[in-house]
């Protein structure tokens, strides 16, 4: 899996999760073919997604003090009547739509239809314009309780290292440890380095498995691990912290006194501190940039029967700097908790910041794309920036402060970007922590890095205010993955509210959730398990029921990439040719430029949902 943040950048049905409040049990390939395994080519190949109404909801619902908005789709000049009919049929409250004209990332005619100031609780709700009913959804607070817990649950399903229990997650997605050197498994406990890179093996164990593939990436573990480990940290700060507190996920840590959310992140934690260099060897103390396979396996393969031989990786400054700014991170969110595990992230982090500092162009490059992604990223000043402000968030030390304050990157307007950050692009997770986390930043300097969140959130709502749809990325902005650059443009507005307290930001955020969940020109909710129509064949090697009956498919929550507008895979090129650029999506499994998932693209629907259903809020 690989997004692109520079220039094209980047029948197990489960039950709708409309109306149910039940705890759920819950590669990019850029060169070269998709690898199947023998068979797989006969698999039957999916429709592109056709929209069966055209009144166009959030499929899950609508908090009761949130947004409640809708789309239709509808050439007609003149506002339309709207009516909101409850689980009898009655009507409970009605309208006039407002025309908005023709969106232009879906091509569609739009109307939108606001029922914000309904507030009564219920299921079954559906609305009807002209004659049309939408998909029904429910309004009520505990809306997204389902959603935080399964988006959460994806990563405990993508361990690397460690069985995937039955008792955890159902019998349908258990399966044994994955490389551990269990035949026919080589392992990740001695793996080698690429011919040239060093001449030692290292224990690489553990951690989540990127996406749809096998491989183990130190920039993507990165943004997705501080995603996971800041939405605690915003939850304990605006009093949510119990909702991802201990014994609220399903992980086998749970009842150990520590939250779960952190529990799952310091998977991924010791993972990362594995790949660090160790001291007497060239590059102490950088990052090897990932471990993977040495070339493409099948769909699909289950983890425990990936016989290709592994590789390290050679070091770069990127992962070294996400290693430093992760374990930064740690050290102050995992302290209250665990103050040896802060201490030894700490010491970890100062040893990665040392050695980036001392090998600051050491790049990966974008033609080490064999056997999994290449990741590659040859401009790193965002990534000083942001672990310079991780490691003075937990430290309050000078020169920490120094490397913050002299890096272009804080006080330029490029931050945030429209289409949202990324691996590549981390110059805003800087920002967002220096807005949010105590530090000894002087109060104007404070005010102006505070203010540049809000500035950027108000950039989100203005795109969405020009849109039928209300998506916070331009036209522009369908990439590989561009369902996580909504989310990660929601989270700055989420953010900017927790910030100001202005209603707005929150609004906008809940409104992006609103697309990923059915509000779009495809009709179709992005998450599988949640809405009344959603994605089921994401791609994956394990979660591949398309391709294998005896398989399942994705579990809910699991988040598809969604519409890229660049086609950048077999499947996309011959059944979306002429697409719109949000329509360009397919629920394929060989789709992997529109269907994929990965870690981190369901780290920000997570933070999101967890967000979005907190209760208490301030």
């Amino acid at each position: 899996m690989l997004t692109f943040p520079h220039a094209h950048r980047h029948p197990a049905a489960r039950r709708p999760r409309r109306r149910t409040t039940a705890v759920a049990l819950t590669t990019a390939l850029l060169a070269g073919a998709l690898a199947l395994a023998p068979g797989a080519a006969g698999a039957p190949p999916a429709e592109a997604a056709a929209a069966t109404t055209p009144v166009r909801v959030n499929q899950l619902g609508y908090l009761p003090d949130g947004p409640k908005r809708a789309t239709v789709v509808s050439a007609a000049a003149t506002p339309l009547t709207w009516q909101l009919r409850d689980a009898s049929g009655a009507v409970a409250v009605s309208g006039r739509t407002t025309v908005r004209g023709t969106d232009a990332a879906s091509g569609d005619a739009t109307h939108v239809a606001d029922f914000s100031a309904y507030r009564t609780a219920g299921s079954g709700y559906v609305l009807v314009v002209d004659g049309r009913a939408g998909a029904p959804f429910d309004i009520r607070a505990d809306l997204y309780d389902d959603l935080r817990s399964d988006a959460m649950a994806f990563f405990h399903h993508q361990r690397s290292g460690t069985p995937i229990e039955a008792s955890l997650v159902g019998p349908e997605y258990a399966r044994p440890a994955g490389h551990l050197g269990v035949a026919p498994n080589l392992g990740d406990t001695a793996v080698p380095c690429q011919a040239g890179v060093c001449d030692y093996v290292r224990d690489v164990r553990g951690g989540w498995y990127d996406a749809g593939d096998h491989g183990k990436y130190v920039v993507n573990g990165g943004i997705s691990t501080w995603l996971l480990v800041d939405s605690f940290a915003r939850a304990r700060r605006t009093g949510g912290g119990a909702a991802l507190g201990d014994s609220t996920l399903r992980v086998p840590e749970r009842g150990n006194g520590v939250p779960d959310v952190l529990d799952e992140a310091r998977w991924e934690l010791d993972f990362l501190m594995r790949m660090q260099v160790p001291a007497g060897r060239p590059y102490a103390g950088m990052a090897f940039h990932k471990v993977h396979d040495a070339a493409w396996t099948g769909i699909p393969t289950r983890p425990e029967l990936d016989a290709q031989p592994r590789e390290l990786h050679r070091p770069s400054t990127a992962a070294t700097l996400n290693l430093a700014a992760t374990g930064a991170q740690c050290a102050r969110v995992f302290r209250r908790h665990d103050a040896a595990y802060a201490n030894r992230c700490l010491a970890t982090a100062r040893t990665a910041w040392a050695a980036a500092r001392a090998n600051p162009a050491l790049y990966a490059p974008d033609s080490d794309s064999t056997g999994g992604g290449a990741y590659g990223d040859s401009r790193v000043t965002d990534d000083f920036y942001w672990a310079a402000a991780e490691l003075y968030a937990a430290t309050g030390e000078p020169a920490y402060r120094e490397a913050v304050t002299s890096s272009p990157w804080h006080t330029s307007s490029d931050a945030f970007t429209p289409t949202g950050f990324n691996w590549a692009d981390t110059a805003a997770l800087g920002r967002l922590t220096l807005a949010t986390a105590p530090n000894g930043l002087p109060a104007a300097d404070l005010a102006r890095v505070r203010a540049s969140v809000a500035t950027a959130a108000d950039g989100h709502l203005a795109t969405m205010a020009g849109q039928g749809y209300a998506v916070p990325i331009p036209s522009s902005g369908y990439v590989w993955g561009s369902n996580s650059q909504v989310t990660n443009n929601a989270i700055v507005m989420a953010v900017a509210h927790e910030l100001t307290g202005r209603q707005r930001y929150r609004d906008g955020a809940l409104e992006a959730m609103d697309y990923l969940l059915g509000r779009n020109t495809l009709d179709l909710s992005y998450v599988t398990g949640h809405g009344d129509t959603y994605a089921r064949n994401q791609h994956h090697r394990f979660w591949a029921h398309q391709y294998d009956a005896t398989l399942p498919n994705p579990p809910a929550g699991s988040l598809a990439g969604g519409p890229n507008s660049g086609l950048q895979d077999p499947v996309a090129q011959e059944r979306l040719a002429g697409c719109a650029p949000a329509g360009c999506y397919i629920d394929d499994i060989g789709s992997y430029s529109t269907n994929e998932v990965a870690i981190n693209w369901n780290a920000p629907l997570a933070w999101l949902a967890a967000y979005a259903a907190q209760r208490c809020r301030r």
